[in-house]
């Protein structure tokens, strides 16, 4: 039979997929182009390009050939279409609104987001008139009772930051589906090694490349991938989809790029208008780091696991917000979703308040103060006073982000190193 790619297990496309030895040199490893444009054959040849007539390379903000190898590796890994890189996980978020979206739109999102997330949406409302429709909780239900005539999209975590929460993906996807809208889910949290949210009814998935699929806390990055399924030309309602681009020389992008239409309007507006180009230096990092991803997010999941368990058996814990745990409310999502585990983010609070919650995260030793999240490293932060510490004080209690709790990013380290650190940080709270 001949070599088929796209038949390779995940772990083999995760050091394959999108890479090839570089046929000038040989070079095994993915080479940095470190280059801000490319010399065309011909004046024909660039005026192709540019009118996209024909794929080819001719600036960096619009595509490098480094970030377009893990353009296709995270496609290759979520199931998608098409990916467009960019310079951030905020930066994808906005190019995916923008593009979605004009002044007068609204979009369901849920009310549980990384705080990021939520201060760009409401900045987004009173600037320039995108309004989220905040759900009322995280079910199927919650999401279609806050739909109106507006809503152009739905905007849902597959796994919840900071609370850990595990999303009904295929039951949001269904409710998405009869009201002709498409679903976008960030997967950030889980990674496509604990969720693929496009074989549940996802239409676009974000990440923020920063976190799990990196892995060393060393880069920055976003990336957004395009299912390729979702009929943009029934409604009328996606004019950068659907609409002629007049300096495209008419160019409709559904009906020149069908599969990837929404990827192609991301890149022409995204990164050719809007420029947050990804570096080719981070996309190369980020290429070497998912490389190891199936194998950290066991280990991850592992270690949240038993850390999560040793705090909630702690007499010092109120609570503790991991849904893998047996008797956690969310535990038969959770199981449905990912049984290997709801990946490494969770909260829990402490029963001495936020002065025990600031203490215990200035006593760990181990475990690093940092704000980031997914790194092999173990990390902890106070939401309440950083991440989150935007939101109103009932949407910090609604989002487990209360002045008691504490964010755990949970790494690779040996667990019973990191209970110790634990254990130890807890035991010089007050009783």
């Amino acid at each position: 039979m001949p070599f088929d790619p796209a038949s390779l297990a995940f772990a083999t496309r995760a050091v394959h997929a999108g890479a090839a030895p570089d046929p000038a040199t040989g070079a095994r490893a993915q080479p940095i182009y470190f280059t801000n444009g490319f010399a065309f054959e011909s004046n024909e040849q660039a005026a192709d390009i540019f009118a996209m007539r024909a794929t080819g390379f001719s600036y960096s903000r619009g595509s490098n050939p480094t970030v377009a190898a893990l353009e296709r590796r995270v496609a290759s890994l979520e199931g998608a279409k098409a990916a467009v890189a960019v310079a951030s996980g905020q930066s994808a978020m906005l190019l995916v609104l923008l593009t979605l979206m004009q002044t007068g739109d609204a979009y369901v999102s849920s009310a549980r987001l990384f705080g990021g997330s939520l201060g760009l949406m409401r900045r987004l409302e009173t600037r320039y008139g995108l309004t989220p429709q905040f759900t009322r909780g995280l079910t199927p239900d919650d999401f279609e009772g806050a739909i109106t005539e507006a809503t152009r999209a739905i905007v849902c975590e597959s796994i919840v930051n900071p609370c850990g929460t595990v999303i009904d993906i295929a039951g949001v996807a269904a409710v998405a589906r009869r009201h002709n809208l498409p679903l976008v889910v960030d997967n950030t949290l889980a990674s496509p090694a604990l969720i693929r949210p496009i074989e549940h009814g996802a239409d676009i998935v974000v990440h923020s490349t920063s976190k799990f699929l990196s892995g060393s806390g060393t880069v920055i990055g976003g990336i957004v991938c395009d299912a390729g399924r979702f009929d943009w030309a029934a409604t009328g309602r996606y004019s950068l989809i659907t609409d002629p681009w007049p300096d495209y020389d008419g160019l409709v992008v559904a009906e020149r790029f069908p599969e990837t239409s929404f990827a192609t309007a991301c890149r022409l507006f995204g990164l050719r208008d809007l420029g947050p180009g990804l570096s080719p230096m981070n996309a190369f990092l980020t290429l070497t780091g998912i490389e190891t991803l199936p194998l950290r997010m066991e280990r991850h999941c592992a270690n949240a696991m038993a850390v999560a368990g040793y705090l909630r058996a702690h007499p010092k814990v109120a609570w503790v917000s991991y849904p893998s745990l047996p008797g956690h409310p969310g535990e038969a999502v959770a199981n449905a979703y990912v049984p290997q585990g709801a990946g490494s983010i969770f909260t829990f609070a402490l029963k001495g308040g936020e002065r025990a919650a600031l203490d215990f995260i200035t006593g760990l030793d181990l475990i690093s103060h940092l704000v980031n999240i997914g790194e092999i490293k173990s990390l902890a932060i106070h939401p309440a006073t950083t991440t989150h510490r935007q939101l109103r004080e009932a949407e910090k209690v609604a989002a487990c982000v209360g002045p008691d709790t504490v964010r755990l990013s949970i790494g690779l380290e040996t667990v019973e190193d990191l209970i110790a650190d634990v254990e130890q940080s807890l035991a010089k709270l007050a009783a």
